[in-house]
């Protein structure tokens, strides 16, 4: 896989930074040509649209990899708008699934070629990084195996699992590979983001009809409409939640963070809000990202000006991220990072026992789903292969939630990531689960000895990202939750490994300098 463990590291270097704001131009026009094109293209002719978008994610990496990360954030964020804008064009809902894949595409074929790239020595080649990317590939064989398996059964929705599990992954070692051999310069970059995120949800929020109108949602939910009404999705939503939809906004009314725990407090339905990703738990999660992210670079007044939007999205695994990360910043303040990672341990599990306990009780469909899930695991332990199970097969839709309320469980696995990853890979799932908790626990060891808060959040976040898995099949399934995770940790790891091996080498030339020959 690599050259080899060698600690000789030969730090690349990418030409003399251009300033600031200048970087941030070229980035921003390169990434909105990158994805605001594909649609555009894909009218035209989708092989063409393909090959373009294949060649460009192979001119950033190779012209300027330090811009690759910054590209598939801004991608994963930002393609649906464009998507949306461009619906009026787009003939058929089966076109417009197409046209959304592009973003998985550009961001596949950037981590390609970067992972070629390290393959062939272009790449830092510590023995850190190689044995991170080991243990990556590892994981990444390990879930192609089951998805060979569930392929062979149910083609499609074994490729969207595949396509779900492995873009943190590929986002993670893109990321890695990168800031493991650049340095990248990704802050003015993720503030930049923030504003026009911000920006968008409060627009959305205050002006639900002129949003709308200039990003044609009508004309976008329309085609998702049509695809919930032919798929079933539509009739099962209804028959679990008795709620018949009249309108668009009414499709976007959700009882306050979608539980009946709240009903006896007042509060009433509220219109959710789903930002330019077009979709209200990724943008939580990306919204809620971004405002400790925020915090962490000693921006706090915009912090503070995105937390209503996290509100506004309704979204409670977000929220639990962020109140998490908050407590273990200040608890390592207080009581140090030994301490503060055991009660972190304790309050993780002790939420997860409490969230089953109750879920049980009141028939959450997220705690069903994990029962089936397990009952599943203990069933065929070593799994069953992707696409089999989960929210994407054709026994969703006839699911009785009435009976399975009152059974706790459902034959199957939905609405739980890890239940549904338990049902479908078995006791192999707790490879990817267990790369990504290690790759935590890296970031955590960098914040203990550095007390940067960047580090904490990559640590503790992809570790709180992971327990949401266990009720929410988005929080590892959706790229902007566990990705985006995933891509900060690569980061600050790679950062780092970058800084060792400058250090190493500085010090090996200090000694060279030194050394004096004898006469």
């Amino acid at each position: 896989m690599s050259a080899g463990d060698s600690p000789q590291v030969e730090t690349v270097q990418a030409g003399p930074s251009p300033p600031a704001w200048r970087e941030l131009v070229l980035i921003f026009c390169l990434a909105v040509a990158t994805i605001g094109s594909a649609p555009i293209l894909h009218l035209a002719d989708p092989i063409l649209a393909i090959a373009v978008e294949v060649l460009v994610g192979i001119a950033i990496v190779v012209v300027v990899p330090t811009y690759a990360p910054a590209v598939a954030i801004f991608v994963l964020f930002f393609q649906n708008l464009f998507v949306s804008i461009l619906s009026p064009l787009v003939p058929l809902p089966s076109d417009l699934d197409f046209i959304k894949g592009y973003n998985f595409l550009v961001c596949s074929v950037m981590w390609l070629a970067t992972f070629g790239l390290y393959v062939l020595g272009q790449r830092n080649q510590s023995a850190e990084v190689n044995q991170i990317m080991r243990w990556g590939v590892i994981t990444l064989a390990v879930v192609s195996l089951y998805f060979a398996v569930g392929f062979s059964q149910n083609g499609q929705p074994a490729a969207v699992y595949l396509r779900n599990i492995v873009l943190p992954l590929f986002l993670f070692q893109l990321s890695l590979l990168t800031a493991a051999t650049y340095e990248v310069r990704i802050t003015p970059f993720l503030v930049t983001v923030a504003v026009v995120l911000i920006s968008c949800g409060y627009v959305e929020f205050a002006f639900r009809d002129f949003w709308l109108a200039i990003t044609n949602g009508y004309t976008f939910w329309g085609f998702d409409e049509l695809k919930a009404t032919h798929s079933g999705v539509w009739e099962a939503e209804m028959r679990a939640t008795g709620n018949v939809p009249v309108d668009l906004k009414d499709r976007f009314r959700f009882d306050f963070l979608n539980t009946p725990l709240l009903e006896g407090f007042g509060l009433s339905k509220m219109l959710r809000i789903h930002g330019p990703n077009m979709h209200p738990i990724s943008f939580a999660y990306g919204i809620g990202f971004l405002a400790l992210f925020l915090f962490s670079v000693g921006r706090p007044l915009l912090a503070l000006a995105a937390l209503p939007l996290l509100v506004l999205c309704s979204v409670k695994g977000a929220l639990i991220v962020m109140v998490f990360v908050t407590a273990a910043w200040i608890s390592t303040r207080l009581l140090g990072a030994v301490v503060t990672l055991l009660l972190g341990f304790l309050g993780l599990i002790a939420f997860a026992i409490l969230a089953i306990r109750v879920g049980l009780q009141i028939g959450d469909y997220h705690v069903i789903g994990l029962m089936g899930g397990l009952n599943g695991f203990l069933e065929k332990p070593f799994g069953r292969g992707l696409g089999v199970g989960g929210n994407l097969s054709d026994s969703y839709f006839s699911i009785d939630w009435g009976a399975a309320q009152a059974a706790g469980t459902i034959d199957g696995a939905v609405e739980s990531a890890i239940g549904v990853l338990l049902y479908q890979m078995g006791i192999a799932a707790f490879v990817p689960l267990g790369f990504y908790f290690a790759v935590a626990l890296k970031a955590w060891r960098l914040y203990a000895s550095s007390g940067y808060l960047t580090q904490g959040l990559a640590g503790f976040g992809v570790m709180v990202v992971l327990l949401n898995g266990l009720f929410q099949e988005e929080a590892l399934f959706a790229p902007l939750a566990l990705g985006l995770m995933l891509s900060l940790a690569g980061l600050v790891i790679g950062s780092h490994a970058r800084m060792q091996s400058v250090a190493r080498e500085d010090a090996e030339f200090e000694h060279l300098t030194r050394y004096q020959p004898a006469t």
